[in-house]
């Protein structure tokens, strides 16, 4: 077995924070959030976010988020 697979894959040219932006099919924007680096439970690596983006036509209606963007074979083998 590889050393790359029994560590799992990583990317060493990934950003330090991933922008995330929400916006209706019309451009309107809900929303950002910052992804940061993570390494999740299982030993893959990826990024994290989570927070709340509201509709720009009713300012009241806001929405929960979280995202997980795993890193595809970073789970160690």
């Amino acid at each position: 077995m590889t050393e790359a697979k029994k560590s799992g894959f990583r990317d060493e040219k990934s950003p330090g924070v991933l922008t995330m932006v929400f916006m209706d099919a019309a451009g309107k924007e809900w929303g950002r959030m910052y992804a940061t680096p993570k390494e999740f439970s299982t030993g893959s690596v990826g990024f994290h976010a989570s927070g709340k983006v509201v509709n720009p036509d009713n300012p009241e209606a806001k929405y929960q988020v979280g995202a997980n963007i795993t890193l595809v074979n970073s789970k160690p083998a």
